[in-house]
């Protein structure tokens, strides 16, 4: 339930995934990292032989695929946590996560997760805050600068990380934006226990 999320968004790099797994830590609750699920979708249509661009092909794999993604990523029960960061994703992901097919069938299992979670659920993605749960309690869209973006993702260059931004804020399916009653919060140089404390004194305000 929407009730129950605290919705993380922002580009890559900017610390979502270890601001999110440490906050879900801190309160007990879930964690859900949304891009994991489509990496691992474009693993499946890499692996099937599909070109990521045809869109009917890959949202129809897409429908058949059992995803999860704790303790590890896993698609139709191989693990595949290892493959979803290496160079043949890093160029693919862009265009799967674009597919707007794909995206309605990844967004129906994250709020059916978050529906079925006995806990609260941290969420973190690129339009978790403005689609996929947009009246959650909690808004949080984390930056960093550009250099600091580059060098946490030590898995891409520079310039595969602004290809990325390119491409998720100029989608037409969920584009990458902020939410206007987002936390925005600049982890450049900040440390992640900081960081959540920060995020926790807002969910912390929001309920009393």
């Amino acid at each position: 339930m929407s009730d129950r999320v605290i919705a993380i968004d922002g580009p890559a790099g900017s610390g979502k995934s270890t601001v999110a797994r440490a906050l879900a830590q801190r309160l007990g609750w879930a964690f859900m990292d949304t891009g994991a699920m489509y990496r691992a979708v474009t693993v499946a249509a890499l692996d099937a032989g599909l070109d990521p661009a045809d869109t009917a092909a890959v949202a129809a794999l897409a429908d058949t695929l059992t995803i999860t993604t704790r303790p590890r990523v896993t698609v139709d029960g191989r693990d595949v946590e290892d493959e979803i960061r290496t160079d043949r994703v890093n160029l693919a992901v862009s265009l799967v996560a674009a597919n707007a097919d794909v995206r309605a069938s990844m967004v129906r299992r994250q709020r059916q997760w978050a529906r079925d979670e006995p806990v609260g659920t941290v969420v973190e993605g690129r339009d978790i805050t403005t689609v996929v749960f947009p009246n959650a309690p909690v808004k949080v869209y984390l930056t960093a600068s550009a250099e600091e973006r580059a060098r946490r993702r030590g898995d891409e260059s520079a310039q595969s990380v602004a290809r990325r931004d390119a491409a998720d804020t100029s989608r037409d399916a969920s584009p990458l934006r902020q939410a206007d009653d987002a936390l925005v919060v600049d982890t450049t140089g900040r440390d992640v226990v900081d960081v959540v404390e920060e995020i926790i004194e807002c969910l912390t305000s929001q309920s009393s």
